[in-house]
């Protein structure tokens, strides 16, 4: 499982990369046009200019889910071919489609006369049902992608019948969804419920919860609790409304303030930790990953480039972030920090709110901020070190060591041929791809191939993932053995 999860995290890797500057965009643009988001009037160059970037920026941010689509369905099949992210792509359209509240209501007339379920319903479209879109595309196209069809319907034979497979598949999930989405959802709902009126530990339980939720989606039933009028709450619609404490039942703003410290400063700390662990040979790569994504989250509060570089490469370590909020919540409402926001936690919106009737002790951010940085900066330390998690520039270096490998016959033609008779002759090969480093190939017949044989051709190594699966380790010029191979098959 922890393999798995993994390999769902480099798969995430390639689409988490285009998030970094978009909320570096979306700082710079909130800065120049405040009436982004506070709304008004969009007037004279510069606020134009920071409109025109926060939109730039929120092109990506916003539909980050189909980011995840593309990127989970391409990065987890076995050979990165562009057929699975057509696939994945197929799957969350289906299933977004059918889940969508027009669709469900007209299918369940008795979801619109329930308010819970619609929002369920209405908040399908999340990275959630993208990851899972993306896993749909993939499984299907590493099970699929040599499904020979009878003559009438060879058309759709191989990678053809891929997206086929994939919309069936989504149909399925999609009826599951149907009945578990919103009895999830509504189990929240109920959790946000039961946790009001616990003052501070309350807003530390949810503050948790919201982080922990994140990959699912499913956090903005919390949020729906706490930030808006679901139940009568409302803690953000209040907060801005220019309101105090003494027009609510409770303290205002006590469900936003807790984020302020663990975004704007213990992002940047854990940040930190993570590129002084990272392996010597990482180290820029590390950096362009995360420092960027911790100068997002500082300004605008845009965690998300952050959290889903590591969530599913160390989710032990998501969790103990997701604890941290949730301690650094109690603390911060404890201690009388109040601020909101009407889009994230970062300093654009604190000092925005830092004027607004419910804000208090706006100071406290600095002290604050010094904890907060200290403790992530220190807890991400150790638990990397201690338990070797595969954080941004902690992976294995595999392919790093592959790339340097050295053919040791430069005569790619007969390297290909030797490789070739060493996996049984053409007639026992299904398949041939290749990666940066490998040749890939489905086999028919396991007991043909003659290792020693493919080895004598001067290859690095050879894996066997499977009975069927042979990759053949060349190195940086596999793609002309590759070329030659596909010449003689």
């Amino acid at each position: 499982m922890m393999k798995y999860l993994q390999k769902l995290g480099k798969a995430l890797m390639l689409p988490v990369a285009c998030l970094p500057i978009c909320g570096i965009l979306m700082g710079i643009g909130y800065l120049l046009c405040p009436a982004t988001m506070q709304g008004g009037d969009i007037i004279g160059f510069g606020q134009k200019l920071g409109f025109l970037l926060v939109k730039a920026g929120g092109a990506l941010i916003d539909n980050m889910a189909l980011l995840f689509v593309i990127g989970v369905g391409v990065g987890m099949a076995d050979d990165h071919d562009g057929t699975a992210g057509l696939a994945a792509l197929a799957s969350w359209l289906m299933i977004t489609t059918l889940l969508s509240v027009g669709t469900v209501t007209t299918i369940m007339p008795s979801v619109a006369d329930n308010a819970d379920k619609s929002l369920a319903f209405s908040k399908i479209a999340n990275p959630f049902i993208g990851i899972l879109s993306g896993i749909i595309g993939a499984t299907c196209y590493n099970k699929f992608k040599g499904t020979m069809l009878p003559d009438w319907l060879s058309f759709f034979s191989g990678k053809r019948c891929v997206a086929i497979v994939s919309g069936v598949v989504s149909i399925i999930a999609s009826v599951i969804l149907l009945f578990v989405w919103p009895i999830i959802f509504g189990a929240l709902i109920a959790v946000g419920e039961a946790i009001v009126g616990m003052g501070a530990v309350g807003a530390g339980i949810y503050a948790f919860l919201n982080r922990l939720l994140i990959p699912t989606g499913l956090h903005h039933a919390l949020n729906n609790v706490f930030w808006f009028d679901t139940i009568g709450l409302g803690d953000l619609t209040h907060f801005w409304a220019g309101e105090t404490s003494a027009d609510v039942t409770w303290s205002l703003g006590m469900y936003m303030s807790g984020f302020f410290p663990c975004m704007m400063f213990g992002i940047p700390g854990a940040a930190l930790a993570m590129i002084q662990c990272a392996k010597d040979n990482k180290k820029k790569v590390a950096i362009g990953l995360v420092a960027s994504a911790a100068v997002c989250a500082f300004i605008c509060g845009v965690t998300e480039p952050f959290e889903f570089g590591f969530m599913f490469l160390a989710p032990g370590l998501y969790v103990i972030y997701a604890l941290l909020y949730g301690i650094f919540t109690v603390i911060t409402v404890a201690l009388g920090f109040r601020a909101g926001f009407s889009f994230s936690a970062g300093a654009t919106d604190l000092l925005f709110s830092a004027s607004l009737p419910a804000a208090a002790k706006t100071w406290l951010i600095i002290p604050l901020g010094i904890a907060a940085f200290v403790v992530f900066y220190l807890v991400f330390r150790f638990a990397i070190t201690k338990w070797d998690l595969k954080t941004p520039g902690r992976e294995d270096d595999d392919l790093e060591a592959e790339k340097n490998v050295v053919l040791a016959n430069n005569d790619f033609t007969q390297v290909a041929s030797i490789v070739l008779e060493g996996l049984g002759g053409k007639a026992n090969v299904k398949s041939l791809d290749n990666c940066i480093t490998r040749l890939r190939l489905e086999v028919n017949d396991y007991t043909q191939v003659d290792e020693k044989k493919i080895k004598s051709a001067g290859v690095a190594g050879i894996i066997r993932p499977s009975k069927t699966a042979v990759q053949v380790i060349i190195g940086p010029k596999v793609q002309f053995v590759a070329d030659e191979m596909k010449k003689m098959l």
